[in-house]
């Protein structure tokens, strides 16, 4: 099989520690970064201070089973992939774990080339989805899930909201986005101070952009916002 291109980072979360390091041992072979965790209680906390691409979880575990723990995970984020393995093939258990929001379901044992096929076929969709949060602006590349914006060797950090305004700019670029939509969106009102920091904030990423005057943020006087590559 060839490799994934980029190393994900997987959490992977069995309690038979024979099987868990074979696993690990197999991903590691194959380009992805795996954290093996034995239990539910240390793999939330895993997820919760690192981030992950696709968590790999067993349902039989101590301390907090794996229905439990994608319930929490899926509390914190709803798009990452779960992958149930289990000794469980019961109709009932599958659908249980489809219902917490599992993508797939393996039952032991089963074949590792074959779960890793399927990883990479849920890694590949998320690199495709998240390709959405990138953006060729002129000379700059923007970054948003990063809040960077490049320009030549140049990096230029944004704050989130920053990187949220340009963002919504990009997605609707040549168009002229509603100052109603953009205050309602970004700054959660649309009220005269939150417009004031709005035009302050406009104001910074029109000076952030100044490299490449192609680049146009254009002011519709009491309508909105769009920016243009000319």
């Amino acid at each position: 099989m060839k490799p994934i291109p980029t190393k994900a980072r997987i959490l992977l979360v069995e309690d038979d520690t024979s099987l868990g390091y074979v696993i690990k041992d197999n991903f590691e072979q194959d380009q992805l970064d795996v954290c093996l965790c034995e239990d539910g209680e240390l793999a939330f906390q895993a997820f919760e201070t690192n981030p992950f691409d696709l968590c790999v979880l067993d349902i039989m575990l101590p301390k907090l089973d794996g229905f439990t723990l994608a319930q929490k995970i899926r509390s914190i984020n709803k798009d990452i992939p779960i992958i149930f393995l289990t000794a469980k093939s019961m109709k009932e258990d599958k659908i249980n774990g489809f219902q917490i929001g599992a993508d797939d379901y393996m039952v032991k044992p089963f074949n590792i080339e074959e779960l890793l096929l399927r990883i990479k076929v849920f890694l590949k969709r998320s690199v495709k989805e998240s390709m959405t949060d990138f953006y060729k602006l002129g000379a700059y590349n923007f970054n948003h899930p990063n809040l960077e914006l490049l320009h030549a060797d140049q990096i230029k950090h944004l704050t989130q909201k920053e990187a949220d305004l340009l963002k919504l700019l990009c997605e609707q670029q040549d168009k002229v986005v509603k100052r109603e939509e953009i205050l309602t969106k970004i700054w959660g009102n649309d009220d005269y101070f939150a417009g004031r920091s709005m035009d302050v904030f406009i104001s910074k990423l029109r000076k952030y952009l100044s490299h490449d005057l192609q680049i146009e943020i254009i002011n519709y006087h009491g309508i909105g916002f769009k920016i243009k590559v000319n």
